[in-house]
């Protein structure tokens, strides 16, 4: 199928969430060409996703009819980059890249829209604040003039053990639903990739990144 076809075909399969919630997917687009992203909105997907920075400024004047956020590792000296063309950042991840994205937003005069990353498997090679801490930081970031909590992301480890996964996505849901008793605009947990989606919404997740179910592999994978 087409990508575009592949875009219809997950939009229209895509089941509510455990909570009866909508699920928003975000095209991951790392290497993909205009042409090829522009299909999957063209497709219906309506949130893409860039892993580079220098990528998202190749490609963001080409690209219409879609959301603009950034999904991956962000350097602290590339925040400048994405400031006032970023719809959503979901990997804010430690205290010097809260720093800096306050810092540039204000200087702007806008205020960007966050998620805060939490490192759920407790893996050395990934970013993001440990759980125990998630809700403290998000508090500490709602406070920043320049910055605005809309919710929380994670990523899976590796693992054949469905259960422990499943129980990672419900500890993740648990931050998220006490967070936003006392934020009412947190409407975000996003958990959930091309091999695992079904089962983070199963179990809570509400924002999906998919990259291989949309596109395919990438070249040279």
């Amino acid at each position: 199928m087409s990508i575009r076809d592949n875009a219809k075909e997950l939009l229209k399969e895509l089941p509510l969430n455990a909570y009866g919630e909508k699920v928003t997917v975000v095209a991951a687009v790392k290497f993909r060409t205009v042409e090829e992203i522009q299909e999957a909105i063209d497709g219906g997907i309506e949130a893409i996703g860039d892993n580079h920075v220098q990528e998202f400024k190749e490609k963001h004047d080409s690209i219409v009819g879609a959301s603009r956020q950034f999904i991956g590792h962000l350097q602290t000296n590339k925040v400048k980059y994405l400031i006032g063309k970023t719809d959503l950042y979901q990997s804010l991840d430690r205290w010097d890249l809260v720093e800096e994205l306050d810092k540039r937003s204000k200087r702007a005069g806008i205020v960007s829209n966050v998620l805060v990353q939490i490192n759920i498997g407790c893996e050395e090679s990934k970013g993001g604040f440990p759980l125990e801490e998630g809700e403290a930081a998000a508090e500490e970031i709602e406070k920043r003039e320049g910055l605005h909590v809309l919710g929380f992301m994670a990523m899976l480890p590796i693992s054949d053990d469905e259960a422990y996964l499943a129980s990672l996505v419900r500890k993740m849901r648990s931050l998220y639903d006490t967070f936003r008793k006392s934020h009412p605009d947190v409407k975000y947990l996003s958990m959930g990739m091309s091999g695992d989606w079904k089962l983070c919404i199963e179990n809570g997740s509400n924002m999906i990144r998919i990259g291989t179910a949309l596109f395919g592999k990438r070249p040279g994978y």
